[in-house]
């Protein structure tokens, strides 16, 4: 081999082993820095609307898309996402506050591989959870290991401090509502002390149990109207879930209707809604990992702690 040829064949290796190089550190850097994750609150100003059925739904609608999604369930009063899906867990968030199991051991599995942290049922304790106690349940996020596109947290209806906590934590907020005037009135009531008092901005309205694609499309614009009127916010017509009987023989199957009905009205309403939320932009920078919305979620505890004192 001639001098030239030697000095070609160096320089062939380093660049080889440059660009070898290159891409294992990209791949550790895939490995240290974890991916997005959407964390969406699923919330309603009265209970009645049909918010964890549309919140179990929406999370195997994503699942079957191939996402990893987790539903948290933070009802921590009357919680009913494990009811729904006719699941009976050993244990839930309930344990987590009391230290006797960690968040990784209470997570069970649902339809198409949908991970669920189910909550406590009946149990005047957790609906009535102290700031410090409310912080150290938060806290116990920092340890879960799972891989997750989305996080859907199903929170409880009304305005209480666990409601307050969850949804200021998250990056985007669904508030379903129904053709009921107490509907739209608590709607708005929740949109107004959340955007007043807790400076949030954008809402996603979901219109569930519509007569009509229009009905839905009404039930938004009189909500929209009053919020444009009154408060600095940005209300955004998700789409609507259509009244659906076959939605009512799922909820006695205790199982999804994007599971059960797959063909039917509301089922693929949920799909198409899947859809939009695949589409959404991707949070970016550190608001885009769990761990910012671990560190929201005790700052908001904090904050709900200095007030009581």
């Amino acid at each position: 081999m001639t001098a030239y040829s030697q000095n070609v064949s160096d320089r062939w290796q380093l660049t080889r082993e440059s660009r070898i190089g290159r891409d294992q550190a990209a791949g550790i850097r895939q490995m240290i820095q974890p991916k997005p994750v959407r964390v969406i609150a699923v919330t309603s100003g009265k209970g009645g609307v049909g918010k964890t059925n549309v919140s179990v739904n929406l999370a195997v609608a994503l699942a079957t898309e191939g996402k990893q999604v987790m539903l948290m369930d933070a009802d921590l009063g009357l919680a009913n996402v494990d009811v729904m899906l006719g699941l009976h867990p050993e244990h839930d968030l309930s344990h987590v506050v009391r230290g006797e199991r960690t968040l990784e051991e209470i997570i069970i599995d649902g339809p198409a591989g949908l991970h669920i942290v189910p909550a406590s049922s009946g149990t005047q304790a957790m609906a009535e959870l102290s700031p410090a106690e409310h912080a150290g349940l938060v806290r116990a996020f920092s340890e879960l290991g799972h891989d997750l596109d989305v996080l859907l947290v199903d929170t409880a209806a009304g305005i209480s401090d666990s409601v307050v906590s969850f949804v200021r934590a998250s990056q985007e907020v669904i508030v379903v509502v129904c053709d009921e005037p107490a509907s739209l009135t608590d709607a708005y009531a929740l949109i107004k002390v959340l955007n007043r008092d807790y400076g949030i901005h954008r809402f996603r309205v979901l219109a569930n149990m519509a007569h009509s694609a229009q009905e839905g499309r009404e039930l938004y614009a009189k909500l929209s109207r009053v919020a444009d009127r009154y408060l600095d916010v940005m209300l955004t017509f998700m789409g609507a879930v259509p009244w659906d009987d076959y939605l009512r023989k799922a909820v006695k199957r205790q199982k999804p209707v994007v599971d059960a009905y797959p063909r039917s009205r509301s089922a693929t309403a949920f799909r198409t809604l899947a859809q939009k939320i695949s589409g959404w932009p991707v949070p970016d920078g550190a608001a885009g990992h769990l761990e910012f919305f671990v560190e929201r979620l005790i700052q908001s505890n904090s904050g709900q702690m200095e007030v009581l004192r």
